[in-house]
């Protein structure tokens, strides 16, 4: 349970990283290009706080969990990125036109974050 606590804390300081950066980049490049962005720069700060204070005990090698948070994160981005960009579109179509972008954003990072816990526990950084 303490884990949980810990990667949902932690997750929760790399999905702010992730959807406050979005903001500025918005400022200079289009949105889907920020939304990808944004997620990577969210990736790096999530791989380093979950490594060092959810997971420290993994066995497998730094390259491994590498490879596999890249992995585990490749298939959560793409279901952020999808669902962003369709709630964003849906959104105000249902009369929710204010700050659209952003609570789309927030949303879809927030059921990526679900996935990614599964995929951490028990691909990135497996036990024995």
């Amino acid at each position: 349970m303490r884990r949980l606590v810990r990667f949902l804390v932690l997750g929760l300081a790399a999905a702010a990283v992730n959807w406050l950066v979005r903001f500025p980049l918005s400022w200079f490049m289009p949105f889907g290009a920020a939304v990808a962005l944004a997620q990577i720069i969210g990736m790096t700060a999530g791989f380093t706080l979950y490594r060092a204070y959810v997971f420290p005990a993994s066995d497998l090698p730094l390259s491994r969990q590498i490879m596999r948070f890249v992995g585990v994160n490749c298939v959560s981005g793409v279901q952020v990125w999808l669902m962003t960009m369709g709630l964003a579109a849906l959104l105000p179509w249902l009369g929710l036109g204010w700050q659209h972008e952003a609570i789309a954003h927030g949303v879809s990072i927030g059921v990526g974050a679900a996935t990614s816990y599964v995929g951490h526990k028990f691909l990135t950084f497996r036990q024995g």
